[in-house]
């Protein structure tokens, strides 16, 4: 089968599982992204040379274990109070769980980024490579989930529009690169990357960012305008962090001296390699939500 058309179609059937996924329940929409979880670790594993079974045994219970308590807290404690057939009322707090697992995500974030600039690192200690899986991988999984409930109930608009930002970056980063591309952003790490490219994706986000807030949010007049400020804002996280997502990973495979993270998706690699900035952004954006909460 010729190359493109492979491409083209192991593409289409991503997007139309993710949208249908997203849009036909919140139950389906954590199960995909479970599914996705467990490939990226398996995928990540394989990279930094690890032994499979026990990160994904772990990546598993420590995703549906937050996913329960997060989204299903109510059921959950319930369901404690009944098991311990106890008195005393069982609770959770989500705001000190997600404030400790949003700051361990951002600090290996920041230990990721300090590794795209470690030129003569040809080996990761054994200590490194768990901390990237908990906090690289497994974490922003996490996070992606939380993303989709913004302020209150859960919204797939939220995750949709997040998803057409990474996509509109990523195509006009390429499209802008290979025309008028100049200027290398980050040679060692991803020769065809050009700061011109960078640049042209941002700009392209900000206005995909406008339209998804004017258009597709739809939100009310009154609130039209912050609704722009934020999904513009949004974008230009989405095309740094999203950028800087996309280096790491290349920078882990170059270690590895592979081409791809994996085979699922032919003509595609791996779902790291389709994932890369989203699960470096997600945290971000969470933190980002957490402050405009905070605000307001």
């Amino acid at each position: 089968m010729n190359e493109t058309l492979k491409r083209g179609i192991s593409g289409a059937v991503y997007i139309l599982l993710l949208l249908a996924s997203i849009l036909y329940s919140t139950e389906s929409f954590f199960i995909l992204f479970g599914i996705f979880l467990l490939i990226a670790i398996y995928e990540f594993c394989h990279l930094i040379q690890i032994h499979k079974i026990l990160p994904v045994l772990f990546g598993a219970t420590l995703y549906t274990a937050v996913t329960l308590v997060s989204h299903y807290n109510k059921i959950t404690t319930d369901t404690l109070n009944q098991l311990f057939n106890s008195n005393l009322e069982i609770s959770i707090n989500i705001q000190q769980l997600d404030l400790v697992l949003l700051v361990i995500a951002l600090v290996v974030s920041i230990k990721c980024i300090l590794f795209l600039f470690y030129d003569n690192i040809q080996k990761i200690s054994t200590s490194s490579k768990y901390l990237y899986l908990l906090g690289y991988i497994i974490l922003p999984f996490v996070f992606i989930t939380k993303i989709s409930f913004g302020i209150n109930d859960y919204n797939p608009k939220i995750i949709i529009g997040l998803f057409i930002l990474i996509w509109t970056n990523d195509t006009f980063a390429y499209i802008v690169g290979k025309s008028i591309g100049r200027t290398k952003l980050f040679e060692k790490i991803s020769p065809k990357k050009t700061i011109e490219g960078f640049l042209g994706g941002i700009i392209f986000a900000i206005l995909a960012g406008y339209l998804i807030s004017k258009y597709y949010i739809k939100a009310n007049p009154e609130f039209s305008e912050r609704s722009i400020l934020i999904w513009t804002s949004i974008a230009v996280i989405v095309g740094i962090a999203g950028t800087i997502g996309d280096l790491i990973e290349s920078k882990f495979k170059r270690i590895a001296g592979v081409k791809d993270s994996g085979k699922i998706m032919p003509g595609h690699g791996g779902i790291l390699d389709r994932l890369d900035s989203v699960i470096f952004v997600a945290p971000i954006i969470f933190l980002f939500y957490q402050i405009l909460n905070y605000v307001s």
